[in-house]
């Protein structure tokens, strides 16, 4: 599928990191819809492949387990043509998953602050890693370990609350921009695969 941010062609993946309830899954369908391209959630494939979903996955075969699935799920994803991806929070925590984005991909880190993370995720009870009863605790920690790597991402994005399709607008906009930077300064071929 070919798609393009302005006149600029688009032919990586954008590949959306961080903290879960950070809006990944929904900014990354309105992104996929706005600039015609295929959506993909990760974990949805994880669980596609796994036969189990993600909670299952954590209590039957642990964190490990999942997160080795998780790393050759999205290695495998990232090999296909140019979508949307949104991955687990701890995904990009992976060295490997890491450099596989940054030679296939464009990260965009949806950054938000603690207490729009805490109000998104209290409303579900399905996050494996804040199982127990200081989800706060849990979330803090969560923040203060994995904030400094995925700052590593090419584009950071505030996820804020308020209507979804401003937080996608501000995404085509970073992504444009970070296109031009990189088509100014020379510094990569558009096709992921000239990269390896």
């Amino acid at each position: 599928m070919n798609a393009a941010i302005g006149d600029l062609p688009l032919e990586r993946s954008i590949v959306l990191v961080g903290l879960m309830g950070s809006g990944k899954s929904a900014i990354g369908r309105r992104l996929a819809a706005r600039i015609g391209m295929d959506f993909v959630d990760a974990d949805s494939e994880i669980e596609e492949a796994a036969g189990l979903s993600i909670n299952d996955i954590f209590e039957v075969h642990g964190e490990a387990a999942f997160r080795d699935g998780e790393r050759r799920v999205i290695a495998r994803l990232l090999s296909k043509p140019a979508h949307i991806l949104a991955t687990g929070g701890g995904a990009f925590m992976d060295p490997e998953t890491r450099k596989t984005v940054k030679q296939r991909g464009i990260s965009i880190w949806m950054r938000a602050e603690f207490d729009v993370l805490l109000r998104r995720v209290s409303r579900r009870d399905n996050r494996p890693l804040l199982k127990g009863d200081n989800k706060e605790e849990i979330l803090r920690r969560l923040i203060e370990e994995r904030y400094p790597v995925y700052g590593e991402a090419d584009i950071t994005v505030q996820s804020q609350d308020g209507p979804h399709e401003e937080t996608v607008s501000e995404v085509i906009a970073a992504i444009k921009q970070f296109l031009e930077n990189e088509l100014r300064d020379g510094n990569r071929a558009a096709s992921p695969n000239a990269a390896n």
